[in-house]
């Protein structure tokens, strides 16, 4: 991703991407949302097979998490200086060339998982990241021991084998990756493999054993919004542009724009359309055709191939 080449070995010299700093706070916050049920996993593998259904991540389900960590651990660092006198700090989620998982890492927050998530024996994986670096020497915490065994679940669930090897991702190939941060068109040998996933992928995270200790939420903000679970495909991508940001508004989804959610709709229209039956084809075929015409070269290309199947 381009931002590793920017940034270069600054993602790797805190003292270097803030000047003073001595020491790195690492936090966690679990984010699966209050109402979820016992034996959730199965019902998120279940959703897969409803071609039809709209799949987003866990974790976009909620309020944008850069905000609420961000705002939280803010008010922390304000508490710490409040008790130790002067401090300079700045605190960090997922914003900034910060290698957040190692840092976790080494601060004993958990162990890296074939899948490069960290893992957390009481948390599983299904928590965000944050990080307060600060000018005041801390005691250093003790890293933890990895427990991941022989188990190489993460890596056969894959849906387009992108986890290469154990602690190895082709970031390339993740669906994540070319759902959310890939901005261009989604590579041909790819486009089947996202099946319905149209923000996002927790395959490698739902198969993971050590989710079964995975925690919910204390926070409202976390809880599902309506729109974001069981919708179906075709409706989402009738949403026009005004729709897109009114719906998404206070969302991580929203960074992606109108642009590159109609093309992950119209990819899993597409994969839809290969094992719809008569009926229900007529409605995907008829979706995706009042966007054949659409402005964005992008979307059109896409919306292209997916009625390639019909």
């Amino acid at each position: 991703m381009h931002y590793m080449a920017a940034h270069g070995l600054k993602r790797a010299r805190p003292a270097e991407l803030l000047p003073g700093t001595v020491s790195v706070i690492t936090a966690r916050m679990d984010y699966l949302p209050a109402g979820t049920p016992q034996g959730w996993q199965t019902v998120e593998f279940d959703r897969l097979k409803q071609p039809s259904e709209a799949i987003v991540s866990v974790y976009a389900r909620g309020r944008d998490y850069h905000k609420v960590l961000r705002a939280r651990l803010q008010r922390l660092s304000e508490r710490i200086a409040a008790e130790v006198g002067p401090l300079g700090y700045r605190v960090f989620t997922d914003s900034a060339p910060v290698l957040e998982a190692e840092l976790a890492s080494r601060s004993g927050q958990g162990w890296r998982g074939k899948h490069t998530l960290l893992l957390s024996r009481e948390a599983g994986s299904m928590f965000f990241l944050g990080e307060i670096f600060v000018d005041m020497a801390l005691p250093l915490s003790e890293p933890v021991a990895p427990h991941c065994g022989s188990c190489s679940a993460c890596i056969e669930v894959c849906p387009t084998h992108a986890i290469i090897a154990p602690h190895q991702l082709d970031a390339r190939r993740c669906i994540s990756y070319l759902t959310i941060e890939h901005a261009g068109p989604i590579p041909l040998a790819l486009r089947p493999l996202l099946g319905n996933r149209i923000y996002g992928c927790d395959d490698c995270q739902l198969v993971c054993p050590w989710n079964k200790f995975a925690k919910t939420s204390t926070l409202p903000d976390f809880d599902v919004r309506a729109g974001l679970v069981g919708s179906q495909l075709v409706d989402l991508f009738a949403w026009t542009e005004d729709d897109f940001l009114r719906f998404t508004e206070g969302s991580p989804i929203r960074r992606i724009g109108h642009e590159r959610w109609l093309r992950n709709l119209a990819v899993a229209l597409g994969n839809a359309l290969r094992v719809a039956d008569a009926e229900n084809s007529s409605a995907l075929v008829a979706a995706l055709r009042l966007r054949v015409g659409h402005p964005s070269e992008l979307v059109r290309e896409h919306v292209a191939w997916a009625l390639g199947y019909v």
